[in-house]
């Protein structure tokens, strides 16, 4: 049985993501389907000593037409990249695995990035090294299929060649079951509990769901153990 883990690209996704690739045995890129605005495709949480803050990659934007997660750029006249590294290095320096970790992020936003969707690739195959998640990477955009919802899911697990489809617990809402069942491919739903763990500024209490930065750097390679 192949299984597909079908995914659109997020900005520094949270540890659930990681989970559900580790489970799966392709991981299909939705990159050509509609950017959301309010969606963390170019944005992602940290903790600081004030809560949680937004870290947000300015892009431009067109009609909603037009505004697909590939075609989406970066407005390059905020200095993003910078307020990033420096959110980062003011709230985890003194995490035990910050210097383990840092460099690899650090050389990333150093880089001048342009389009969106390749900057989220980076970081997330940057991460899926290090939790050792070596699954083939196919894109959306590469298979050109049509669809809206079940029919396009049905569609690209057929064009992978995959019998089963890893979904999150939010693919109840709007999945058609019986479609899946006349496609003959099996429906399995990810089961993630997030681990409590020590974090940083422990008086605020525990913030589940923030970016895989903040477990790399509070928990390092025990990280892995969460997957």
């Amino acid at each position: 049985m192949k299984v597909a883990v079908i995914h659109q690209p997020q900005y520094l996704p949270y540890l659930g993501f990681f989970h559900k690739l580790n489970q799966g045995d392709i991981f299909v890129v939705m990159d050509s389907v509609q950017f959301e605005r309010r969606g963390i495709q170019h944005r992602n949480k940290i903790k600081t000593s004030q809560g949680s803050q937004w870290l947000t990659v300015p892009v431009y934007h067109r009609s909603r037409e037009e505004e697909l997660i590939n075609t989406m750029e970066i407005n390059l006249e905020f200095p993003w990249s910078r307020k990033h590294w420096n959110a980062i290095v003011t709230n985890y320096s003194r995490t035990p695995y910050f210097e383990k970790y840092s460099p690899g992020i650090e050389q990333i936003l150093n880089q001048e990035w342009v389009n969106l969707c390749e900057l989220n690739m980076r970081m997330i195959k940057w991460v899926m090294d290090i939790l050792e998640i070596h699954k083939p990477i196919i894109y959306l955009s590469d298979l050109a299929l049509d669809g809206n919802k079940s029919e396009l899911l049905i569609n690209i697990c057929h064009a992978v060649e995959a019998t089963a489809y890893l979904s999150g617990a939010g693919g109840r809402q709007y999945m058609d079951m019986q479609a899946f069942a006349d496609a003959n491919i099996d429906i399995f739903w990810q089961e993630f509990s997030y681990p409590n763990y020590t974090q940083v500024f422990p008086e605020l209490g525990f913030i589940p769901n923030l970016s895989i930065l903040d477990t790399l750097f509070c928990c390092g390679s025990e990280t892995r153990n969460f997957l």
